[in-house]
């Protein structure tokens, strides 16, 4: 009985058991890449092996369905070059870029800085999140209804709504075909079209970059005197600049990729003068009699896309070292 209140003291002062240590692989790490084994597999099955056999495609004529397949070595790729409706489709580009990516981006740079530096400071953040919001609403409606919209809205004669309304306005019968007449106007249709849609993209991501921004920052910039464009353009502008890449960089490659304001509008025409290269590869393989000569088309249009994407990584990481 002495000896109870020291085995009771030994059994306050024992240590808590260390917790049992999970056996180490000895350094192998082959157990973590298991779990990329199924993405890998998706990816190569629906991204790479495609990519592969398109490009392994172009380098022969092909009919489709079960004929057989005869290498054509580089000619579907020489008469790439020398075709006037591929080239046509690529000068359409610029004005799909200029749609999509230029003009888009200033008007988001300055309507961002206004909703954030203006509407958000001098009446309230609710309102410039709302303002934000109505911008980016032709992003989320889906490009067939807008396509169909715009259509409805650009109908050729007296049935259009746009024709309608000028008729008001003119007091004459306004009969212009918008989308079928000219090149100017398809072209044009097509272009108003894609900075509606686009401009609410950069908006909203240009917002977001402006909230690590210090309010302080413009409240002091005002007190010394400056102005909003001086503000803009030293303190706005610097802050998101990265920003301004990513949304330069995926408009870039959405307007190389262009398809469906095209096909929903005016279907290339009129004669095929508002062919983009996307939907040129399009018809070559729904109604051409060479799918290789389609193959190599849309082969082109990935190299484009791939070497864009590369050119504007590295004037980022250039702009970055530099500001480093």
């Amino acid at each position: 009985m002495a000896s109870l209140p020291l085995v009771r003291e030994k059994r306050r002062t024992r240590r808590p058991q260390d917790p049992a240590r999970i056996p180490e692989r000895g350094g192998s790490r082959l157990g973590y890449w298991l779990y990329f084994i199924p993405g890998a597999i998706l990816v190569g099955a629906i991204i790479f092996y495609p990519l592969l056999r398109n490009l392994r495609l172009s380098f022969f004529h092909w009919r489709g369905g079960r004929a057989e397949e005869e290498f054509a070595g580089l000619d579907n790729w020489i008469a790439l070059f020398s075709d006037t409706e591929f080239l046509q489709s690529f000068k359409n580009i610029f004005l799909v870029i200029l749609a999509m990516v230029i003009i888009p981006t200033l008007v988001g740079l300055v309507v961002s800085a206004l909703l954030f530096d203006v509407v958000g400071r001098r009446f309230s953040g609710k309102l410039s999140s709302f303002l934000r919001a109505t911008y980016y609403l032709p992003q989320i409606l889906p490009i067939a209804v807008a396509g169909v919209m715009f259509s409805w809205i650009l109908k050729p004669n007296d049935q259009g709504v746009l024709n309608q309304f000028l008729s008001a306005i003119t007091g004459t019968d306004v009969a212009i075909n918008w989308l079928g007449g000219s090149y100017g106007t398809a072209m044009g249709s097509v272009m108003v079209l894609m900075v509606w849609i686009q401009i609410g993209y950069p908006v909203v991501i240009f917002m977001a970059a402006l909230q690590r921004v210090e309010p302080q920052l413009y409240e002091a910039a005002e007190l010394d005197g400056a102005n909003w464009f001086q503000r803009f353009r030293a303190i706005t502008l610097p802050m998101i600049r990265p920003e301004v890449f990513v949304v330069s960089l995926t408009t870039t490659i959405a307007a190389l990729k262009v398809f469906a304001p095209v096909f929903i509008l005016t279907a290339g025409g009129p004669n095929k003068s508002t062919y983009v290269p996307s939907f040129y590869a399009y018809n070559e393989f729904i109604n051409g009699t060479d799918k290789g000569y389609a193959a190599a088309i849309a082969s082109a249009i990935t190299i484009v896309v791939f070497v864009v994407a590369v050119i504007f990584i590295r004037v980022q990481n250039a702009a970055e070292r530099k500001d480093a």
